[in-house]
Parts: C-alpha cells; structure tokens; sequence
C-alpha cells in the first residue's frame, strides 16, 4: 500500500509540472523555459525526488546561465559540466538529491562547501532564508558573487575561503551541504552543526566515494549511506587535497 501511494505520489507532482501548476518565475528571455521542465520532470520527478519545495526550486533556477556560454545548450541535460579551474556544476538530480535530503523549512541557516558557479546556492536562496556559502578558488568565487547578486538573491552570503574550516562566525547551522569530497568528514563542520541539524556530504578518494548524509543527535553524528558519486576533491589552500 506504501509503495502505491508513493507511485500515485509521483504521478501526480508529473502531471503538475506538464501543466505547469508551479509558480514558475517569469523571464522573456528565458529562452530554455520548457527545457527546464523537461529536465524537472523527467530527471527529478521521474527519479523519485516529491519535495515539492525542491521541485519548486529547479524550476525557478535558469541553469543556464550558471554555466559558460559554450556549455549553455547542455545546461538542462542531467551530467555535471565543467565550469574552469578543474570544477564541476553538479548533475541536476544529485542537486536535487542532495537538497532533498536535507528537508529544509525556510527559517533555516544553511551553509554551503564550494560554492563554484553558485547554482547550488540559487537553489538553496530559493528555499531557505539564509544561505552561507565558501568557495577557495577566487576567480570562481567573484564570478559566482556577481551572478547572483545580478539575479537578486539578497538571502546568499558568499565568502572566499577554506570550505574545511567552515564558516564559525556565523555557526551554528541548521544544515550543512558540502560540494566537493574530503577523505573524512571536516571537523570543524561537525562541530559547527546545530543539535538535531543534517549534512549532506561526498567522502572518499578519486577513485570511490559515498554520498552521505549525517545528522547530530546528542553531540553525535549519526551515519547513512545515500548513493555513490563521483565529485571533484576538497582542495586546501596550497592545492593539496584533504
């Protein structure tokens, strides 16, 4: 009976992206408008992502323009792109996935580990109040400020730094999201999570890694496995990796 209330779940958030239900952000411009649809319904819907708040948000967010000009017409395919200096703007449904899994409300402070183009943060800015986002690499971070600044996102606070090391100035955070895989989980990031909060992180090496999501119970951080992927490294001042 769970499983077919799920499927009938599913249907119904598809039928109302086809109609158009959404509150979708008006842009003449917006010349990808229907191909952003197509995206959310077929590679987010149609893979198991219902929150609508999410669903909401990938619609909103023009992907396109968070990615180089000779990569515009592949921005809406579900593979993650290159944006320069060795990064990656994340496949559509891991976006989506990641996002999900944290079960955001809008009165929460969220920080977020590489911010690269920013699209990351755009989805976030379209769900919580306060989003708090690190990129090391300068040249990203300054393009990515810019961009956002230039759509509006007023609730985005962009900073150019060391993702390990957090942001405790503005701890604690109600929920964390990590962009780039570390070999072990930061602990400056697990100390500046909020009791009861979630992080959402790859770990690993080049080779194998695990999505994983923790959530803070009792001091504590308590482990699940949500997918393997395969994410650029988290990069450290000098360049090493952690």
């Amino acid at each position: 009976m769970k499983s077919f209330k799920s499927l009938i779940s599913i249907i119904l958030i598809m039928i109302s992206v086809s109609f158009l239900s959404f509150n979708i952000v008006k842009n003449d411009s917006d010349k990808y408008e229907k191909v952003r649809q197509r995206m959310v319904r077929n590679q987010i819907v149609a893979k198991g992502v219902k929150d609508q708040k999410v669903i909401q948000a990938m619609l909103n967010v023009q992907r396109h323009l968070f990615v180089p000009k000779n990569y515009e017409r592949m921005a809406y395919e579900d593979r993650p792109l290159s944006i320069g200096e060795g990064q990656t703007i994340s496949q559509p449904y891991i976006v989506a996935l990641m996002t999900e899994t944290l079960d955001l409300k809008k009165e929460m402070k969220v920080l977020e580990i590489g911010t690269g183009s920013g699209y990351q943060a755009a989805i976030l800015a379209e769900i919580v109040d306060h989003v708090y986002s690190i990129e090391i690499i300068e040249s990203l971070g300054l393009r990515a400020k810019k961009l956002l600044e230039s759509l509006d996102y007023k609730n985005i606070n962009l900073k150019i730094g060391d993702g390990y090391k957090g942001w405790k100035e503005n701890a604690p955070f109600d929920a964390i999201i990590v962009t780039c895989a570390p070999t072990n989980i930061p602990k400056p990031l697990e100390e500046q999570l909020k009791e009861g909060g979630k992080m959402i992180i790859p770990l690993g090496g080049s080779i194998t890694q695990k999505l994983v999501l923790f959530e803070k119970k009792n001091g504590k951080l308590i482990k699940k496995i949500v997918a393997p992927v395969r994410f650029v490294p988290m990069i450290r001042d000098d360049g090493k990796h952690y």
